[in-house]
């Protein structure tokens, strides 16, 4: 055990100094139509923290996000669930939780899961152990995202597929903030290995693994990845780098502070599994969970539990 350890810490350090040294810092703006995806998507992500969104199994729910008021863009579209779950039985680990619904606005099925909010929830974001995947040959990943992912694919993966057939010409989207953030980036790559054009938008997403699986899914060639990120928030940096966790590219960093209007000035798009520019190396003040939560606005705001303050207690030690 001891000399595994010793390997990954090892690896990651190389993978580390190769990564920083061989390749050039790549930073670009990005465009208002980029801009308008990444604030509509967000929104779709709020309303997984909104009880009203994932409690009805068969769905034909309006999305909406009642308690917090900030989904707008969403609750203006005809959007409606078609399957919702929340997974919180004793039978299940992880509590995985979220919804699918179709936005016959914009021509689009989206698969959204909600972030941390159960003890089940904040037990699987601290499962760190890798454990083998189907997503590909020597794809690892994080055991307890990756088990998160297993409890919902099932249900998950009939829905969709019931509502590809209703809706053929729509473009599948798939969205967390992050705990669901983690579970949205696997799922994505399976939908894309099983042939269906997938994006994927994800906001505060811990890393879900080692180099193997961050580069295959960086590579997947169905579908567009959106990490974004936010100066100073400490998700993102989780599982930590000397055990041999790197990102998916590319990074969409946010460099402003909290409760901050975000322009597309205030974005830059970044290439790499490690940026030096972006939320990596930019700690801030350390441990600010009010960044984690600070998306384009208050995107677990509809989430009434104390979940915020058990996850400052948890990363705070």
């Amino acid at each position: 055990m001891a000399s595994a350890v010793f390997f990954k810490i090892a690896a990651a350090i190389t993978f580390f100094l190769s990564s920083t040294l061989a390749s050039p810092l790549q930073s670009r703006s990005i465009d208002s139509s980029t801009f308008a995806n990444l604030e509509l998507f967000e929104q779709f992500a709020a309303a997984a923290y909104c009880p009203g969104n994932n409690n009805i199994t068969n769905g034909g729910t309006k999305l909406t996000c009642p308690v917090s008021n900030n989904c707008p863009l969403v609750e203006a579209d005809d959007v409606t669930t078609v399957y919702e779950f929340q997974n919180n039985c004793s039978s299940l680990l992880t509590d995985v939780t979220g919804y699918i619904a179709v936005d016959n606005t914009r021509s689009l099925t989206i698969l959204a899961f909600r972030g941390s909010e159960s003890v089940r929830n904040f037990l699987a974001d601290a499962d760190f152990p890798t454990i083998p995947t189907d997503i590909c040959s020597g794809c690892e990943a994080d055991q307890g995202f990756y088990n998160s992912w297993l409890e919902a694919r099932t249900g998950v993966m009939s829905a969709l597929k019931s509502a590809a057939a209703a809706n053929p010409s729509y473009q599948v989207v798939v969205v967390g903030h992050s705990l669901g953030g983690a579970i949205a980036a696997i799922a994505a790559a399976e939908l894309r290995d099983q042939g269906t054009n997938t994006d994927l938008y994800t906001y505060g997403q811990p890393r879900i693994g080692g180099s193997t699986i961050s580069n295959y899914i960086t590579n997947q060639n169905k579908g567009g990845n959106f990490r974004v990120t936010h100066y100073d928030d400490p998700v993102p940096r989780l599982p930590p780098l000397l055990l041999g966790f790197v990102h998916i590219s590319p990074e969409y960093y946010i460099d402003t502070g909290n409760y901050i209007p975000v322009t597309a000035a205030d974005i830059k798009e970044l290439t790499g599994s490690i940026n030096l520019l972006g939320n990596t190396v930019n700690i801030g003040d350390g441990v600010d969970l009010d960044a984690h939560g600070w998306y384009f606005n208050n995107i677990s705001s509809c989430d009434t539990s104390d979940s915020l303050e058990f996850k400052r207690a948890i990363i705070s030690g």
